[in-house]
């Protein structure tokens, strides 16, 4: 297997955003599903993941709420806000977009 791939500071952004539209979540676990959804492949550390985390709630982006962890830890946990959704929506298309662009760029011989 190889080893995980380093993601650039707006993937970070987006696929955590996305992690969080899905229900709220505490750091751990987002860093964990994105983990798991790609199959071990992306891999979100501590250093990308709170500075992001960060940045996204003082955009407005998400918004963080303290609550108990599964084991009974206190955790900040994460949610999308209206905004975020609304910019999650838009990012994702341009993702979308330009993922297929280069998909075309690869493929021709």
């Amino acid at each position: 297997m190889s080893k995980p791939t380093d993601l650039v500071q707006g993937t970070v952004d987006l696929l955590i955003l996305k992690t969080v539209a899905l229900r709220p979540m505490h750091g751990w676990a987002i860093a964990q599903r994105i983990r798991q959804i790609s199959e071990d492949v992306l891999q979100v550390n501590q250093g990308a993941l709170y500075p992001a985390l960060h940045r996204l709630e003082q955009q407005g982006w998400i918004r963080a709420e303290w609550g108990e962890s599964e084991n009974n830890r206190r955790a900040k946990y994460y949610s999308l806000t209206k905004a975020g959704r609304k910019y999650l929506q838009k990012e994702q298309a341009n993702w979308e977009r330009l993922s297929s662009a280069i998909g075309l760029v690869l493929r021709t011989s």
